[in-house]
């Protein structure tokens, strides 16, 4: 190479590398600024927390300063769901999700030894809080994470500074008849011919079908997702636990009358970013929600059950929109 071209490429070189350089300072000053002082207080880090002989798994990120998002996974998943949106909003939040007992890594008591049901996995989920120092929160709610969110909220309302609904659901209109017709017998009367349609939801192919189904963006989903879910579902007794669960959700059929009466009394703020194409619940929910609260914020998505897997990236631009005029309110 000509001398002349070395200098240049060099002087080239050396001028893109001080841009660069004062680019990540300025970056990094504003980040100071605006969030947490660190770049590693936005690494997602693994705890455990044991409650009454029970570990509690989580995912934490975002500095301690920070406000708190408490993100609540539904069925069959765990905070795996969230794994590629915490990073997105740890810069500005302190984002934990924890795993329910019998879910992803947290302790699986034997049946006996802990209700499986959504009161108690609320009350532990109150008292995990407490154990990590979140003292108010906003609330991500997805399927199962609804039932337990409206529990802490009727406990607790003066700790919930808003909730983010995605396809979770608090009416009876918001089910797909199709579901409740397999479901309903189950609830009414548990037997084996009751609970064959329900044990087929612990199948991997039902459970393939939950991320897959609906998710227009098929290039973005990940098998680990549904393989993820299924080896918890796989592991010995959790077939007894997620059909205690799946009974006991008739437990929050009785309690949608009181938490419509919560919404429509406290009026919180509320974003629903919903998966249009959802198998299990239908875009009445969202209606059902706006009846109540007039001035929630609602954002469709061409997306299934499980919308983070594909619309991840515009959930969390919607979110930090959201949580940002709640601040500034």
């Amino acid at each position: 190479m000509p001398k002349e071209t070395l200098k240049i490429s060099r002087r080239t070189l050396l001028a893109a590398g001080a841009v660069l350089g004062a680019a990540q300072t300025v970056s990094a000053d504003a980040a100071t600024a605006s969030g947490p002082a660190s770049w590693a207080d936005q690494q997602v880090r693994y705890k455990t927390v044991t409650l009454d002989g029970i570990e509690i798994f989580y995912r934490e990120a975002g500095a301690a300063d920070r406000p708190v998002l408490l993100l609540l996974h539904g069925f069959p998943s765990s905070s795996h769901m969230f794994r590629t949106l915490i990073p997105q909003l740890s810069a500005a939040y302190r984002v934990i999700a924890p795993d329910y007992p019998g879910f992803g890594q947290s302790s699986q008591p034997a049946i006996g030894a802990f209700p499986y049901n959504f009161a108690a996995m609320a009350d532990l989920v109150d008292r995990f809080t407490q154990a990590v120092g979140a003292k108010s929160y906003a609330i991500y709610m997805q399927d199962y994470g609804g039932p337990v969110g409206f529990r802490l909220a009727l406990k607790h309302p003066e700790r919930v500074r808003a909730f983010i609904v995605q396809n979770a659901v608090a009416s009876v209109e918001s089910w797909n008849p199709d579901v409740v017709k397999d479901i309903a017998p189950f609830w009414q009367a548990r037997n084996a011919a009751s609970e064959a349609p329900v044990r087929a939801l612990l199948a991997a192919a039902t459970t393939k079908f939950q991320y897959t189904h609906g998710a227009a963006r098929s290039d973005r989903l990940s098998p680990d997702a549904w393989i993820h879910d299924q080896a918890g579902l796989d592991r010995p007794g959790n077939d007894a636990v997620q059909l205690e669960m799946l009974y006991n959700y008739r437990d929050n059929v009785a309690q949608y009358p009181a938490w419509r009466d919560y919404l429509a009394k406290n009026q919180p703020p509320m974003l629903i970013v919903w998966g249009k194409n959802d198998p299990f619940f239908r875009e009445a929910g969202i209606d059902y929600f706006k009846g109540l609260l007039p001035k929630a914020e609602i954002h469709r998505f061409d997306a299934g059950h499980f919308a983070l897997e594909t619309h991840a990236s515009e959930i969390a631009g919607r979110m930090r929109a959201f949580l940002g005029k709640l601040a500034a309110s």
